[in-house]
């Protein structure tokens, strides 16, 4: 959530595979609004009401590319990997966007699940795959004790020309 100040309140922001719809809240707290999206509906009933958030059930694995025409400011991903949806991620951002991305890698079937590797990022994988069409801010793999042990890769990347230092604002302390 430290790069969620990078999203203005007013932001229109997809929150995908969003579950109980933790990110989604948060976010439209911050006067964000959110298409909180997953493939259970069950889902629904507890972001229904929520002000800034329109829950969506759509199968991100199976057809199209729902968002094909849709441009957001923000992406947020935690804890899903489909592989071949995730260059269409930057292909959704609007000029100046971001995505923010954390989810499991190799190594984590050390702490529980998921441990097929399938839903585990090789090395270096989410910088190797975006910073070729992104601004890459933050770039982390590693392991976290919280909420339970596990070993992650976190990401934040700006649609953007390196040159524009506008967009480039990280922030701050340390």
């Amino acid at each position: 959530m430290r790069f969620a100040a990078r999203l203005a309140p007013g932001s229109q922001v997809l929150d995908l595979a969003c579950g109980a719809g933790r990110h989604a809240r948060a976010l439209a707290e911050r006067g964000c609004r959110v298409d909180a999206v997953d493939v259970d509906a069950g889902w629904a009933a507890g972001l229904t009401g929520v002000a800034g958030v329109h829950f969506r059930v759509l199968d991100l694995e199976a057809g199209p590319w729902p968002f094909e025409m849709d441009r957001y400011d923000g992406i947020v991903v935690a804890n899903y990997l489909f592989r071949p949806g995730l260059n269409r991620l930057a292909q959704s951002l609007r000029d100046g966007g971001t995505l923010i991305y954390e989810t499991f890698a190799a190594g984590n079937e050390h702490f529980g699940r998921p441990s097929n590797p399938d839903f585990l990022l090789t090395r270096f994988e989410l910088a190797t795959c975006f910073a070729p069409l992104m601004h890459v801010l933050a770039f982390e793999d590693g392991v976290v004790e919280r909420p339970k042990p596990a070993r992650i890769q976190r990401l934040c990347a700006v649609k953007t020309d390196s040159a524009r230092l506008d967009r480039l604002v990280l922030p701050g302390g340390v």
